[in-house]
């Protein structure tokens, strides 16, 4: 299918910006894309009960709940932006719909960033949170616990749905939107090749900034955490939605992640969206492909909570 039209749209217009004549510092990296990311955000904003700032387990939070009644779910999220990039603004409005769309108290997590911290410091912190949100599950929705993530935040969310699984906490689900779930750079996945970002990031981008990350132990791409799909074992886990795009550098990871999770007796719902691109969570303003399929893994997240 050709790549959707919205999308395409947007990818020549970034496309278009002129390279500047000296590169970026780190600041102006993340500056330029949250720029970018606010840009294609609702506005204003789309409404929740409440959004409230906090910090839990250490790491600086942000908890959405909906207006609803308990007990409801809660889902605790991890944003995307290759461990170097991102923050609770720049996931705000995925964390304010999937509120709205599941019902859940959302609680969005802070992770510390490469370069100033290296691995396993956001898989530490988000496994922080996720333990203080289960022990402490009455102070927020008080029903069932999930966890979801976009591309590394959803690594961060397969890498805590494994450890919830070794160490007893009870998890419904796991929402894994484009994961990148394999950091060892051992396998080579077709999907690799796609690369139709214009001056968005790059598969080699994305790659060098993971390398940054797992730079104070080279080694830790071959195994899980870092790396989910690598993991020795795969039962037991909680049932899982992974949601991917035709034209995701990452697209075939996410295939085998959900192949191996099947294979393991892991109920896994598993959709390859046609036409869209990485990241699409975010651009449901710009794309009713978009927005469509953001729906239905929200929907489908809603549903395994409420089992």
């Amino acid at each position: 299918m050709p790549l959707d039209p919205a999308l395409d749209a947007l990818i020549k217009q970034v496309a278009a910006v002129p390279t500047p004549a000296t590169p970026l510092t780190l600041a102006e990296q993340r500056a330029e894309r949250r720029q970018l990311a606010l840009a294609v955000a609702p506005s204003p904003p789309l409404a929740v009960g409440s959004v409230r700032d906090d910090t839990l387990a250490g790491v600086p939070v942000r908890i959405y709940s909906p207006q609803a009644t308990s007990p409801m779910p809660t889902v605790v999220y991890f944003h995307g932006g290759a461990f170097v990039y991102g923050d609770l603004d720049l996931c705000d409005q995925i964390c304010r719909r999937l509120c709205r769309d599941v019902r859940a108290v959302v609680v969005s997590a802070d992770y510390q960033l490469a370069p100033e911290h290296l691995y396993p410091a956001a898989h530490d912190d988000c496994l922080a949170v996720t333990r203080w949100v289960a022990e402490h599950i009455a102070d927020y929705g008080g029903g069932n616990l999930a966890v979801a993530g976009d591309s590394v935040g959803a690594n961060l969310a397969a890498s805590v749905a494994l450890c919830c699984r070794d160490e007893g906490v009870p998890l419904a689900a796991q929402l894994l939107a484009y994961p990148s779930v394999d950091l060892s750079g051992h396998t080579h996945y077709p999907s690799q090749s796609i690369d139709i970002t214009g001056n968005l990031m790059s598969p080699t981008e994305a790659a060098e900034c993971a390398e940054v990350y797992l730079s104070s132990d080279p080694t830790a791409g071959d195994r899980a955490p870092a790396s989910p799909l690598l993991a020795e074992d795969f039962t037991g886990l909680a049932p899982a939605v992974i949601g991917t795009a035709e034209f995701d550098p990452v697209r075939d990871e996410c295939l085998a992640y959900a192949d191996t999770l099947t294979a393991a007796g892991v109920p896994v719902i598993t959709h390859v969206y046609p036409g869209l691109i990485h990241g699409f969570l975010s651009l449901s303003t710009i794309s009713p492909a978009a927005d469509k399929a953001t729906a239905e893994v929200y929907a489908e997240l809603a549903a395994l909570l409420a089992a």
